[in-house]
């Protein structure tokens, strides 16, 4: 069985950081992307940030330059992500998702969903 698994969440005071863990079971992530998408309350999914199977790099947030990055480690298969200088407005439930070989923020090509981890910045 194909499957995601995040990590990491959690609460973090504002400025604070937090690395989240896109784990894989049941296949190998060495063909595919993965992107980290979030979903704030009240508010629809968007994508953050993406890495593809070479380890290209994609940003789907402006919002996010700068303060957060994504890597890959093939041989541990997990996706992070790196999120520093964190705000209030980062606040929302993260997930990752798995693409074949490259990023796309198009449901139609994301083929399996982890199921989300928190992530809470409040002082």
């Amino acid at each position: 069985q194909l499957q995601l698994v995040e990590s990491g969440g959690g609460l973090v005071q504002p400025g604070g950081s937090l690395r989240l863990s896109c784990a894989a079971s049941g296949f190998t992530l060495n063909y595919y992307a993965i992107g980290w998408f979030r979903q704030a309350p009240g508010k629809e999914r968007e994508g953050v940030l993406c890495i593809s199977s070479i380890g290209g790099t994609t940003n789907y947030a402006d919002s996010v330059k700068g303060r957060f990055t994504i890597s890959r480690d093939n041989a541990k298969n997990t996706v992070y992500l790196q999120m520093n200088s964190l705000k209030p407005e980062d606040t929302a439930v993260y997930y990752c998702a798995a693409s074949i070989l490259h990023c796309t923020e198009d449901r139609g090509g994301l083929s399996t969903w982890g199921q989300g981890t928190q992530v809470t910045v409040s002082s």
